[in-house]
């Protein structure tokens, strides 16, 4: 399957955060959307950084209660990994291993035109070993 099929299902909204909030504004949004990162973008259509719940937490054990009032960009994560609509989520599913990333921004043409979390992958990847095992159960009845 590829990211433009799991976008079609999924949807392409994208929650943004200008890198001049605060901690604390990403935090708020996050939890009233119930997600685990926002991509940071003075535009929101190029991404300046991505900051997750991952990110605030490491900073809150470094520094405690003052990061809620530091800006985004003081803790977000500047290089972000990237996916295309044209990736093949198994694609994409090892990208997210192999670099311990739990959120990518889908760029189509130089500008986000989606998010894909660890969540949609595994949904995805379920739903087709759901079809294939369909598959087969009527392939081996019918025999």
């Amino acid at each position: 399957m590829k990211i433009s099929q799991l976008l079609a299902d999924k949807g392409n909204a994208v929650m943004t955060i200008m890198p001049t909030d605060t901690v604390l504004d990403a935090a708020k949004l996050m939890a009233e959307h119930k997600i685990g990162a926002l991509v940071v973008s003075y535009d929101k259509a190029h991404i300046d950084g991505l900051i997750s719940e991952r990110d605030i937490v490491r900073r809150l054990s470094q520094i405690a209660a003052p990061v809620v009032n530091e800006p985004v960009s003081s803790i977000m994560t500047s290089s972000v990994y990237v996916c295309q609509l044209d990736d093949e989520v198994n694609y994409v599913m090892q990208v997210m291993t192999e670099n311990k990333v739990r959120h990518l921004p889908v760029v189509c043409d130089g500008k986000m035109c989606g998010m894909i979390s660890i969540g949609d992958v595994v949904k995805s990847r379920i739903q087709e070993l759901q079809t294939d095992a369909e598959h087969l159960l009527k392939y081996i009845s019918a025999r």
